[in-house]
């Protein structure tokens, strides 16, 4: 039956001249997307269930808690509609930087790889000092300085000096850490500040896990586009637009920070947001299980998207390897995985329960994307026997990028469950510590040592984050109170 879906779509002629295994990929990919979003369909997200009359209880604002449910859920729509918005627009200008730095870099002939590693050191050098200025000056705020830094890196992308580019990379870490910091941390904070149940975070994040595999793909075409007509630099023009876009819809998010007892920020100086940070991440077992959980899974994430291309490469399929093609089919996995994370995460509440339902889903995840990243190396090594070892090879990035899109989302949730709202900012950047750790040694693996033993290094990764997760089912409780 699929074989004559697939015969029939590639008879239309409308196909580009790609490899057929390819277009295979591509076409399945599709269906299986169409699938998975025909099927969700029928499914009823936990915070619609609850009767439109039932009074919303148990909130910080007393006079939330005397909204019914549908008043209180028309009124998160609006807020999550607010933040979803402005999250795909800085997503799509990101990815459009992603898919072509490489190939802008090399026009240039400069050194690639000291840019690229400028930036990840400056990441890991600034982390721990920025989280804590953007709970202390503000979310919003941080934001904002977010979108400058951004237009100005973009500006800076059109010189060709190589101090430039320096300097546009050393700018781009710590634009980065307030891009995984500042946004989600507002969001967070912003959530509770309103009254919305905590169980209703889980669903922001799973629209944005979505919404971040949807970008991807359509950053690749849009990019694509823009370099056939402005050349190159075509890219990081488009994005200098979208983050201008996200800028102006910024202005109009009201301003929380990392607060004090009371709400009073002001009391609370930048070196206490510093220290009280790191000796929350220090002390609190669960804090710290989290954030090398997270360490751990997106360092072999980051690593996998290294390898991809050359493990590709190197199987030699008939008509080489298409990678806008490929990563277009990646990006669809992604997406299947974030609209499948609401109804695995209401089965797994159903057969678990609710207070544990986030750890252990995100280690069945883990355990996964880990048995996906154990198949090439046994592939390349002989142990797995098969006549079309590449075609498997391709499942298995398939499924370990649909579990991306799967972990995206429980990982935003168990951040908000355990990490406090006061230190959101300078512990998301603590964690990205050994998260950088793990992405320059991953880097300098994928050159020093052979494709099968950093495959496995990845899925070694991933089993102990696995395992760590693990250990927090028994200790589930959340260290985020609602006062």
């Amino acid at each position: 039956m699929l074989a004559k879906i697939l015969s029939s779509v590639k008879s239309t002629g409308i196909l580009p001249d790609w490899p057929e295994w390819a277009l295979d990929v591509l076409i399945v990919m599709s269906i299986l997307l169409a699938i998975t979003l025909a099927a969700t369909s029928f499914y009823t997200p936990e915070d619609e269930k609850e009767s439109s009359e039932k009074p919303e209880n148990g909130k910080k604002d007393e006079k939330k808690s005397t909204k019914t449910h549908k008043e209180l859920h028309k009124e998160f729509d609006g807020f999550r509609r607010k933040y979803i918005i402005v999250y795909l627009i800085i997503m799509l200008a990101d990815w459009m930087q992603g898919t072509h730095m490489y190939t802008l870099y090399l026009s240039y002939g400069v050194n690639i790889s000291a840019l690229f590693l400028t930036g990840f050191l400056s990441g890991a050098i600034f982390a721990p000092f920025l989280g804590s200025a953007v709970d202390k000056f503000g979310r919003k705020r941080s934001c904002i300085v977010y979108c400058v830094l951004e237009v100005i890196i973009n500006t800076m992308e059109h010189s060709t000096d190589f101090t430039i580019l320096i300097i546009g990379r050393i700018l781009g870490g710590i634009s980065t850490n307030l891009l995984f910091s500042a946004f989600e941390s507002w969001m967070t904070t912003e959530h509770r500040r309103r009254g919305f149940p905590e169980e209703w975070l889980s669903r922001t994040y799973s629209e944005a896990s979505i919404g971040n595999g949807t970008m991807a793909i359509f950053a690749g075409i849009l990019a694509q586009v823009l370099e056939d007509n402005f050349g190159q630099i075509g890219p990081f023009q488009g994005a200098i637009a979208l983050t201008v876009l996200a800028l102006i819809l910024v202005l109009g998010w009201e301003e929380n920070y990392g607060e004090e007892k009371g709400g009073d920020n002001k009391s609370s100086s930048l070196y206490t947001q510093f220290i009280e940070g790191w000796k929350t991440t220090i002390t609190d077992s669960r804090v710290w299980r989290i954030g090398i959980t997270q360490a751990l899974s997106e360092g072999a994430m980051y690593t996998f998207v290294f390898m991809w291309v050359p493990t590709l490469l190197s199987q030699d399929p008939p008509g080489g390897v298409p990678t806008g093609c490929v990563f277009s089919a990646l990006m669809m996995a992604i997406t299947i995985g974030g609209v499948l994370f609401p109804p695995l995460h209401s089965a797994v509440t159903f057969i678990s329960s609710k207070n544990v339902a986030s750890e252990l889903s995100a280690s069945l995840i883990y355990f996964v994307a880990a048995a996906s990243m154990a198949v090439p190396p046994a592939c390349m090594t002989g142990l797995l026997k098969h006549d079309d070892c590449f075609t498997i090879i391709v499942a298995s990035f398939l499924v370990m990028e649909c579990c991306v899109g799967l972990f995206m989302p429980v990982a935003g949730t168990l951040r908000s469950k355990y990490v406090p709202d006061s230190q959101q900012g300078a512990i998301l950047n603590i964690f990205r510590l050994p998260l950088n750790a793990i992405v320059v040694a991953g880097t300098y693996a994928t050159d020093v040592l052979e494709a099968s033993t950093v495959f496995a290094l990845v899925s070694g990764f991933l089993y102990l984050a696995a395992l760590l997760q693990g250990s927090l089912i028994n200790s589930s409780t959340p260290r985020v109170k609602q006062d």
